[in-house]
């Protein structure tokens, strides 16, 4: 497996591998960063290219995941190491709490430990939900978003494609949060929120908003 990143979030990823015993031929990949060396705590190898990228796919399967956290990043990471033949998987520690019911996880996602799930929930693609993070019954994450730690999503919340939802936060039921938002650190939001806004405070306020992406 290729863990796409050497830094901080790959180092919360590898713990999952490390939760499940499953560390041989485990390389990251990381071709921005002259600081850091060639191992990654003196035992699994850093790829500093798409050469070595690609050859590493032939000798140890295709499969690879994302250690990078911000949204936009691993959509692009995500597309890059598509077309050199890899195949974007999730990883999810069993420690996580899952529902046993209707519980959809969109591949290339990393769910860490003391996440919940409950019945009926849903995210999708390359999202990342962090330590603790509660989503109760019906809610549907999208793409590309980061949950960070002991983020709360209650019933019927939905959050749209590269949002990204702050530590301690909560999002009360029904609401619908827009594509590409941010959400600061222990905002309870209580009203939909358009896309490309950036939300604080209790209850939660717009205080500016961010140029639309462009992929």
């Amino acid at each position: 497996m290729l863990i796409i990143g050497a830094k901080g979030f790959a180092k919360e990823v590898l713990e999952i591998f490390q939760e499940t015993g499953n560390i041989d031929n485990l390389a990251f990949y990381d071709d921005i960063s002259p600081d850091i060396d060639r191992l990654m705590f003196d035992k699994f190898p850093i790829l500093r290219n798409d050469t070595e990228a690609k050859a590493f796919f032939e000798n140890n399967g295709n499969e690879f995941t994302l250690g990078i956290g911000n949204p936009h990043i691993r959509k692009k990471l995500s597309e890059k190491f598509d077309k050199l033949g890899g195949k974007l998987v999730s990883i999810i520690s069993p420690s996580a709490i899952l529902g046993s019911y209707d519980v959809q996880i969109g591949e290339g996602s990393n769910v860490l430990p003391n996440a919940t799930f409950s019945n009926s929930t849903k995210i999708g693609k390359g999202t990342i939900v962090y330590y603790n993070v509660i989503i109760t019954h019906d809610c549907i994450v999208g793409d590309f978003v980061e949950l960070s730690p002991s983020a709360t999503l209650l019933g019927h919340v939905q959050v749209g494609d590269y949002s990204q939802v702050g530590a301690s936060a909560v999002i009360l039921p029904k609401i619908k949060v827009g594509k590409n938002v941010t959400i600061g650190a222990g905002a309870v939001v209580t009203k939909d929120v358009p896309d490309n806004a950036i939300v604080t405070g209790v209850p939660a306020k717009i205080i500016k908003f961010k140029e639309p992406l462009i992929f």
